[in-house]
């Protein structure tokens, strides 16, 4: 009976050895595989806006915003308006990831812009990279409510 314990014993080691093997290599992969996915990951990017007058100096702005969220430690957390002088006018807060929507869209109601401004930035930021390249706005003209995505 010893002698049929034996090799068993031995081909019970090898698959668990094996076992091991395979797990941890799957580990190593799965993390490596996560670290792509958050290097993939640019910053975010300001595809489009859009102001819309609501009152003689109240506004509502619409950003579509690119962004290959991975995980709640990596996601587009907030884009700005700026104004004249670097001045933060509003901040649309996202509470949460955009997993599997790469370009999402959001919009800030009650932005206060000073009359004679004739443009705004706006930029995105993620909680990796920080802020993106800042884009510029033009002002909707006097007769009309709205610039449309531009």
């Amino acid at each position: 009976m010893t002698a049929r314990r034996g090799p068993c014993r031995r081909r019970s080691r090898r698959l668990r050895n094996l076992f091991s093997s395979t797990v941890c290599a799957g580990l190593v992969a799965l993390f490596v595989g996560i670290s792509a996915l958050e290097a993939a990951a640019d910053k975010p990017q300001v595809i489009k806006a859009r102001i819309i007058r609501l009152h003689k100096t109240s506004y509502e702005i619409q950003v579509l915003v690119q962004h290959d969220d991975t995980s709640w430690d990596h996601y587009a957390d907030r884009w700005e308006v700026i104004g004249p002088g670097g001045k933060i006018l509003g901040t649309r807060v996202l509470y949460h990831p955009h997993i599997g929507e790469s370009q999402f869209l959001r919009n800030l109601r009650g932005v206060t812009i000073p009359d004679g401004v004739t443009h705004i930035i706006i930029r995105a930021h993620d909680k990796v990279h920080g802020n993106s390249r800042e884009r510029l706005i033009e002002m909707p003209p006097a007769d009309k409510n709205d610039t449309g995505f531009k």
